[in-house]
């Protein structure tokens, strides 16, 4: 075996996935069929500054570098060569936010990322306009709220971008995009696989008497779909990728593609009737429709699958950040008891205390909002715990309610797609750092929405071989073979999973637990605004 991946290293039979996660850059790669062979990662922060969640783009291309080379030297430890050809490769990251560029392909302002709430007035105009959700983090919600606040910066915008674009365009100079992520861009149309365009005129139209000298289509990154050949890796890409000179530039390159896409990819989740959760710092729940949704609501996105067809979103901004943050105050317990912890052990004890509670968390209520959370309407956050003299205050419950408050808001969105749009889901996939501990993650996410929910064996891969997969799938595939059939028959033909099916005493003490959170949103809101953001250690009084 070792053997034969080593012969595919060497020539080439091998695809790259990198992606850039909220917390996390990841690279890996995958032999033919489809195993990962090397991985390498870099942990990031998103910082607040000067009012905008962001990203140093400095560190983009860091991590990038960082991450690749753990994952070159992983090759050269197991397999005793250096790598130099791969097949393909994929760039992947968090969707939508706003990236600008000037004419030099110099950043205009700092990265915008999903995460910042600063574009209601924008979006709902848009909406309004459009007659079609246009979410708060969209990257022409950020353009129009910036030409709104009339920011000096757009006269001066010649190429806007999401993150994976823009890693693309470093590797590869092309100004592409994957129409997933396109469509957490901007609308797309599913006959045509581009950008609507009858959207496009209007919001030409809006800015009418402005003076830009740039209209929305030549600033916007053009639109691929899966399977197509968006690129190769030049001279340049391939030394900011390896520095040390060894891989080889020329590399083709799949459509870049938004964590939303990698996700559906990385479950299976690309075929009509199929649905996904995606856990992170955020949640969200994709299902491929059948038809579309009945009406404007604001709980729900409608994006495009990789090959282009419509999805209807739930997206929560807020997931695992405050449970991680607990767990790390249990690590300093740890520390300060001089032991030294397993970070491994330390989450699956502690969360596996969650399974062990009463079934609607004794009382104790969580928001683990550390930023605005659009499905409650809130444009900012405060991380929240509280509990009355009545609860029942032990670790069992206190976890348990953690996990609860992580699937909480999405369980308000989801609850509109099954009630009032009758949208049929008769399981679900999910994938990400929670469903590490087994049973924990899927039977807390079973219960919030009530259906069975499987784990792949890959689900701890997440995005980065989502996309890997994407690049696989470029050059591998047969003549009008779809990407759902290629994965079914090729990717997933072979893989195990496990599925959890809802308890009904684990439905009914989260139904109980909702009922606690959704009356217990104006003391969120308290928080909110008495609670002020922390200044600067000179400042405080």
């Amino acid at each position: 075996m070792t053997h034969s991946v080593k012969q595919a290293i060497v020539q080439g039979e091998t695809s790259l996935g990198i992606e850039f996660g909220s917390t996390r850059i990841k690279a890996v790669l995958i032999d033919h069929h489809f195993e990962t062979i090397a991985s390498g990662t870099y942990e990031w922060q998103n910082q607040f500054t000067k009012g905008y969640w962001t990203y140093d783009l400095r560190e983009v291309v860091q991590g990038l570098q960082a991450a690749y080379q753990q994952l070159q030297q992983a090759v050269q430890q197991t397999y005793g060569v250096t790598l130099q050809k791969i097949g393909s490769i994929g760039c992947s990251a968090m969707m939508q936010g706003y990236i600008v560029l000037d004419q030099y392909g110099e950043m205009l302002v700092p990265f915008r990322t999903w995460r910042n709430a600063t574009t209601a007035e924008a979006a709902a105009e848009l909406t309004s306009a459009f007659q079609f959700k246009i979410p708060e983090r969209w990257s022409i919600a950020h353009l129009y709220q910036a030409i709104l606040n009339n920011e000096p910066h757009v006269a001066g915008i010649r190429y806007m971008t999401t993150l994976s674009g823009y890693v693309h365009w470093l590797l590869t100079g092309n100004k592409a995009l994957g129409i997933g992520d396109a469509s957490g861009m901007f609308p797309v149309d599913e006959t045509a696989k581009q950008y609507n365009e009858d959207m496009i005129q209007q919001f030409d139209r809006l800015l009418e008497g402005r003076g830009y000298p740039w209209t929305l289509q030549e600033i916007l990154p053009k639109v691929y779909t899966g399977g197509k050949h968006a690129g190769n890796l030049h001279e340049a890409g391939a030394r900011l990728l390896d520095p040390s000179g060894s891989l080889q530039a020329g590399i083709p390159l799949c459509p870049p593609e938004g964590d939303a896409g990698t996700g559906m990819v990385a479950t299976n989740s690309v075929r009509k009737r199929t649905g996904n959760v995606s856990v992170g710092t955020s949640v969200f729940a994709m299902f491929v429709l059948e038809k579309n949704v009945s009406a404007v609501y604001p709980e729900i996105d409608i994006v495009a699958t990789p090959e282009g067809s419509p999805v209807a979103m739930v997206l929560a901004n807020n997931c695992s950040s405050d449970l991680n943050a607990w767990i790390g105050l249990f690590r300093e317990f740890h520390e300060a008891m001089g032991l030294k912890p397993d970070m491994n052990q330390l989450f699956s004890v502690l969360l596996s205390q969650g399974l062990e509670a009463d079934a609607d968390g004794g009382g104790l209520l969580s928001y683990g909002y550390y930023s605005g959370e659009n499905i409650t309407g809130f444009a900012q956050g405060r991380p929240l715990f509280v509990r009355s003299p009545q609860s029942r205050f032990t670790l069992a419950n206190f976890m348990r309610v953690h996990l609860y408050s992580a699937f909480a808001a999405l369980r308000l969105g989801m609850e509109i797609l099954t009630g009032q749009e009758r949208v049929n889901i008769d399981r679900i996939s999910a994938h990400g750092g929670l469903f590490r501990t087994p049973q924990v993650g899927q039977r807390i996410c079973a219960a919030a929405l009530n259906v069975p929910v499987s784990v792949l064996s890959t689900a701890g891969e997440g995005g980065a071989w989502g996309i890997a997969i994407l690049a696989s799938y470029m050059i591998h595939k047969e003549p009008n073979e779809s990407l759902a059939d290629y994965l079914s028959s090729k990717v997933f033909c072979n893989m195990e999973g496990q599925e959890v099916a809802p308890d009904p005493t684990d439905v009914d003490g989260f139904a109980l637990y909702m009922e606690r959170y959704t009356k217990g949103l104006p003391i969120e809101q308290a928080a909110v605004d008495h609670l002020l953001e922390n200044r600067k250690r000179g400042e405080l009084g």
